[in-house]
C-alpha cells in the first residue's frame, strides 16, 4: 500500500446522501472521512444535473421531510436564481404546477460550492478523484477498511463504522453482500442555453418535452455493467443530438440562441443497486408504522402518501459495521422510486451518519445499536419519525 488512513466513520460516495452522513457523524464530534471517486460533490444532483430538490412535504400542507434534508434545500438557493413560493417562506408569489409543494430548482454548480461550505465547517475530511477498488472484511463478516486508488497509488482507509452512500451499493456488494437491480430508464437532463426563458438560460427540455416519446428502458442490472453503462451514456448523447438536429431543420431555431452547454459528467440512472437490508421497504407500504423508523419520506410524484423509514432498511443482512444511505438502502419496486430521491437521501443520509457515530460512542455493531438512542437524537435534529407526528 502507498498510504493508510483510520476515522471514526468512512462515508463512500459525495452524493447527498454521503454529504448528509458524513456531515452528521462529523457534527456529532467524531472523525469522518468522504471518499468520491469523482471530482465533484453532490451525485446525481450536481454532476450530474437532475437540478430539482423534490418536495419536502406531502402535497396537502404538510412537511414532513427535516433536519439536515431542510437545510441542504436551502443552501442550494445561495448560489442560484430561483427560489421558494411565499408559502414555503420564499418570495414567489405564483403557485407552480407541482401543486406549490417545498422543493426548489438550483444550479448545480452553486450547490456544489454550498455542498463544501458544509463540508468544511462540520470537519469532514473530504477525498476527491478516489476510487473505492475493495472492502477489508474481518472473519466475523465486519467491514474494517477499504481499499482506494488515486494519484497517490493505492491505499487503505480504515474506520470504526461504514456508511455506503455509493449509489450502487459498492461497500456492500465488494463485502459480499446481497443487492437487488431493477430496470432503468433514458430520461436525459442537461444544462442548455435557450430562447424558450428569457430569465434563466437553462431547462431540462429533453426530460420535460420528450421524455414519453424518447424514453428507453433498460434491462435489470444493466447500471452495474460496464459496457451498458457506456451504452446507456451514448444513448442518451444520441437523444440529445437528435433534439438539435431537429431544432435547427425547425424554423425559428438557430444554433446562435439554442445550444448545449454542459452534459451531464456520470451515468444519469435512477437506480443501480440497492442492497439487501434486515427490512426491505414494498410497495403498499405507504402509510404503514414501522416502530423503528428514523424518519417521513413523502411521494414526491403525487400529493397524499408518506413513507415510514424503518432502520433496518439501512442495516444491510450479511455485512457488518456498514449502514447504507440514499438510492441504496434497501429498498424495491416502487418504493425505490419514492426513495431514491434528493429529500429522502438527505433524510436517510443524516440518519446513517448518525447511527454510525451512535455505534462507534458504544462500541457495538449498527445492527445492534438500540433503536430508542438514534430516534431520541433524531428528534433533538427536529425529526419526524410516525405519521402521527405529522
Amino acid at each position: 500500500m502507498d498510504f493508510s488512513k483510520k476515522y471514526d466513520i468512512v462515508v463512500a460516495g459525495a452524493g447527498i446522501a454521503g454529504v448528509a452522513a458524513a456531515t452528521a457523524a462529523a457534527r456529532m464530534g467524531y472523525s469522518a472521512a468522504l471518499i468520491e471517486k469523482q471530482n465533484l460533490i453532490g451525485g446525481l444532483a450536481t454532476s450530474g444535473l437532475i437540478f430539482v430538490y423534490l418536495p419536502l412535504c406531502d402535497g396537502e400542507g404538510r412537511q414532513v421531510i427535516f433536519g439536515l434534508a431542510e437545510e441542504l434545500l436551502k443552501i442550494s438557493l445561495q448560489y442560484s436564481p430561483f427560489g421558494l413560493t411565499e408559502k414555503w417562506g420564499g418570495q414567489e408569489k405564483h403557485s407552480r404546477e407541482d401543486g406549490d409543494r417545498y422543493l426548489c430548482y438550483f444550479s448545480p454548480a452553486g450547490f456544489t460550492l454550498s455542498l463544501d461550505r458544509v463540508l468544511k465547517e462540520a470537519g469532514v475530511d473530504l477525498w476527491l478523484d478516489t476510487l473505492v477498488c475493495a472492502s477489508g472484511v474481518s472473519s466475523d463478516g465486519t467491514v474494517t477498511a477499504v481499499e482506494v486508488e488515486n494519484i497517490s497509488g493505492r491505499g487503505r482507509i480504515g474506520a470504526k463504522c461504514f456508511v455506503d452512500a455509493s449509489g450502487s451499493a459498492q461497500l456492500v456488494r465488494r463485502a459480499g453482500g446481497e443487492v437487488f437491480t431493477e430496470a432503468n430508464y433514458n430520461t436525459p437532463w442537461l444544462v442548455q442555453c435557450s430562447p424558450e426563458n428569457s430569465h434563466y438560460h437553462w431547462k431540462d427540455s429533453l426530460h420535460v418535452h420528450y421524455l414519453n416519446s424518447w424514453e428507453e428502458k433498460f434491462r435489470a442490472g444493466d447500471a452495474l455493467n460496464a459496457r451498458d453503462v457506456t451504452a446507456f451514456t451514448r444513448n442518451a448523447w444520441e437523444d440529445i443530438r437528435r433534439f438539435y438536429d431537429h431544432a435547427y431543420a425547425s424554423a425559428g431555431s438557430d444554433k446562435n440562441h439554442l445550444f448545449p452547454v454542459h452534459l451531464p459528467a456520470m451515468p444519469q440512472f435512477r437506480k443501480v443497486a440497492a442492497a439487501k437490508g434486515v427490512c426491505t421497504l414494498k410497495n403498499g407500504q405507504e402509510g404503514q408504522r414501522f416502530e423503528d423508523s428514523i424518519g417521513l419520506c413523502p411521494d414526491w410524484r403525487q400529493p397524499g402518501p408518506v413513507w415510514e423509514t424503518p432502520y433496518g432498511a439501512l442495516v444491510p443482512e450479511k455485512v457488518r459495521g456498514v449502514l447504507t444511505a440514499g438510492r441504496c438502502i434497501s429498498a424495491v419496486d416502487d418504493a425505490w422510486e419514492v426513495f431514491r430521491v434528493i429529500p429522502s437521501a438527505a433524510m436517510t443520509g443524516e440518519a446513517a451518519g448518525m447511527a454510525a457515530a451512535l455505534s462507534v460512542k458504544n462500541q457495538c455493531d449498527p445492527s445492534e445499536l438500540k433503536i430508542g438512542e438514534l430516534q431520541q437524537e433524531l428528534r433533538r435534529k427536529n425529526f419526524r419519525l410516525h405519521l402521527d407526528e405529522i
